[in-house]
């Protein structure tokens, strides 16, 4: 039952429940503002605190539980995560419902940490990114078939019925953990403070700002694809539908090539890469007046929406691997707490411009923080190969 297969497989379906866990209120946002007799905007709260709680207590969970077995961590956070969708299931009211999404969200980053540790540990060299890029993809295929099933199961059976979906795959996930993965697994085991030590370098410092800046840059203009579709390009409700399901399957093409990009090159070949983001995202201006243009650019951007996620994941397994193995599952939340806070600042940044400005400008202040990205991928592997000469 241990074959790394099976093994892999029960990592893509972590992130797989994490991710509808955390997309799915997005899906059914209207659903529990008229259940619970809420306004559209303190529904959206529960997505904001959700990943804001996300970023800010994943590191500290991810440091203490970094000297226990990782089995038995990944077990305990997973008993939660099951507790949390729960109560999601069958909260009576608003605070119920915020205090179940929290309880959520402070264990979902230290259980995808976990979950990127094991794949790291896991799989042979040769085969790491790519195993990794599997891992992510599960969050891809959560957005793409997950979601939209929650969201039928909500609008078939209400919204608590799509938690309580969610809550029948979080125990089915823990069973196949139960019965997936090694026991004595474990990162060196040192205090809290030597775990820190991590980020006193150069290479960490700056890689962290990587997956912030390429997250913002893409959610300044992400968080208005759907009005995007439907208000500047005029499509019907059902073409906004496929749209949206194409869009998705080119998210999860992004991380197949993350994956294969990360083994053949690793970060050198980002700085091209969002370079051609930043040229597609100022593109998009003058193809707003002719539609299938648009959409073509908008395809092309989903492919390179995930391009960094392995590249850096490895970055930052290297670098711990390396230096700092007392760090690994801290190491290995980086990406998801960085990029979590890029969300925010994306949709922060988007917003002010839809405010000012207008839906079809938002490709401007996305090309700006692609730009940004592109410097500090060039900085990086400048970094990088200075301390490649001086090993």
């Amino acid at each position: 039952m241990k074959s790394l297969k099976f093994q892999v497989a029960v990592l893509v379906l972590i992130s797989f429940a994490l991710g509808c866990s955390e997309f799915i209120v997005v899906g059914i946002l209207s659903d529990i503002a008229t259940g619970l007799g809420v306004s559209i905007v303190r529904a959206g709260h529960l997505v904001t605190l959700f990943a804001l709680v996300y970023a800010l207590v994943t590191p500290f969970i991810a440091t203490f539980l970094g000297r226990f077995r990782h089995y038995y961590a990944l077990l305990a956070l997973s008993v939660i995560f099951v507790l949390g969708n729960l109560l999601s299931s069958i909260s009576p009211n608003y605070t119920f419902l915020l205090f179940s999404r929290l309880l959520t969200a402070v264990v979902s980053g230290p259980m995808i940490s976990l979950g990127f540790t094991f794949a790291n540990i896991l799989a042979p060299p040769a085969q790491k990114a790519r195993i990794v890029s599997y891992v992510f993809s599960g969050f891809s295929i959560a957005s793409v078939f997950g979601v939209p099933l929650g969201t039928w199961i909500s609008a078939q059976a209400g919204w608590r019925a799509a938690f309580a979906a969610i809550t029948v795959l979080s125990v089915l996930t823990l069973l196949l953990c139960l019965l997936a993965l090694p026991r004595e697994v474990r990162s060196q085991v040192t205090g809290i403070k030597g775990q820190l030590k991590i980020f006193t370098d150069r290479r960490i410092q700056i890689g962290i700002l990587l997956p912030l800046f390429s997250a913002a840059g893409f959610y300044t203009f992400y968080t208005y694809l759907r009005p995007i579709l439907s208000d500047q390009l005029k499509l019907g409700v059902k073409a906004v539908s496929l749209v949206l399901f194409a869009y998705g399957l080119t998210a999860i093409l992004s991380n197949l090539l993350s994956g294969r990009l990360a083994a053949v090159s690793g970060l050198k070949l980002m700085p091209a890469a969002f370079t051609l983001q930043a040229v597609l995202f100022l593109l998009l201006l003058p193809a707003w007046k002719y539609r299938n243009l648009a959409l073509v650019l908008i395809m092309v951007l989903g492919v390179t929406m995930y391009l960094l996620n392995s590249p850096i994941q490895m970055h930052f397994f290297s670098v711990a691997e390396d230096d700092y193995p007392q760090s690994m599952v801290l190491a290995s939340s980086f990406n998801s707490i960085f990029f979590n806070f890029g969300i925010s600042l994306g949709s922060f940044v988007g917003s002010q411009i839809v405010a000012w400005s207008g839906i079809p400008y938002v490709g401007i202040g996305a090309a700006v923080l692609a730009l940004v990205t592109v410097l500090l991928l060039a900085l990086l592997n400048l970094i990088n190969r200075q301390a490649s000469r001086n090993s």
